[in-house]
């Protein structure tokens, strides 16, 4: 099993558009692995993307991916879809449309039902861009809750009763990665989580002294909503996994890539993503 994590970032990139703070200017400079764009993974067994952010172009080309076959979605927010245009560049050649003739490989787009009608109500004046897509011969839609290839196995896992946001749990050969994005908190309860080799997930705070010096006191709403590294840890050893590595990593922790390095080596069995970086079980 080979996953890439295509994109590290979390809501606002690295470098943030317009900010001259040290972290910026040095992801600025140096680019990769200093830079990060939105948080998304490649499955390259069967050609998985899990979400388009709107830099999923450039994460692409860094990673050099080849092909993708599939799209899946973890949930509809803006910072996981907004780049959905990459079906045109991937799929659409206007010259050949020009005469008439469309792809004859369109790319599977598909999630959790209640996901993908989410999905379907993001549009524009001429309505809704996935069903553009489909229309243009691009792109087919499919409900799913698995997806199987190549010895492999995709599970996924809805967050709550509401099925809007959802956990893939990517299994081959006996190995197993979780991987979990965006909006997960609380966790939710399955036993397809025990004894994985791999959690990558996000919304975590990480530090409780921030970006410019900034304090997140203990009664701070983020609390509630995103996880800090102790619970991770708590899931951890809950589910008996071997590894975690902390992804959807936000401009506003005010960490360099280096800063991540170095905690990386004060924690147990925790680590830190960076764009590109490939995993091979």
């Amino acid at each position: 099993m080979n996953v890439i994590i295509l994109g590290s970032g979390g809501c606002v990139s690295t470098p943030r558009p317009c900010c001259n703070c040290p972290i910026c200017t040095e992801a600025r400079l140096k680019g990769f692995p200093y830079a990060r764009t939105g948080c998304s993974l490649f499955i390259e067994d069967i050609n998985v993307l899990i979400d388009t952010p709107e830099d999923i172009n450039a994460a692409l080309n860094n990673a050099r991916i080849q092909k993708v076959e599939h799209i899946l979605y973890s949930h509809c927010d803006p910072d996981h879809t907004m780049g959905m245009r990459v079906i045109e560049q991937l799929k659409l050649d206007w010259l050949a449309a020009s005469l008439g003739e469309k792809t004859d490989n369109p790319i599977e787009v598909a999630s959790l039902p209640a996901i993908l009608e989410d999905i379907q109500k993001q549009g524009t004046a001429y309505g809704s861009v996935l069903s553009y897509y489909e229309a243009k011969g691009l792109v087919y839609t499919s409900g799913i809750r698995n997806i199987k290839g190549k010895d492999i196995l995709i599970d996924l896992i809805p967050v709550n009763e509401q099925e809007h946001v959802t956990i893939f749990v990517i299994s081959s050969n006996g190995k197993k990665i979780i991987y979990a994005p965006c909006d997960v908190k609380p966790f939710p309860v399955s036993e397809k989580f025990e004894n994985a080799d791999i959690l990558i997930i996000g919304n975590t705070i990480v530090g409780d002294v921030l970006k410019d010096g900034f304090v997140l006191n203990k009664d701070n709403p983020l609390r509630k909503e995103l996880f800090t590294l102790d619970e991770i840890d708590d899931i951890r050893k809950q589910y008996g996994i071997k590894k975690v590595i902390i992804t959807h990593l936000e401009e506003d922790w005010g960490k360099s890539y280096d800063d991540y390095k170095k905690l990386e080596n004060e924690l147990d069995s925790i680590h830190f993503a960076y764009d590109g970086l490939k995993i091979q079980l």
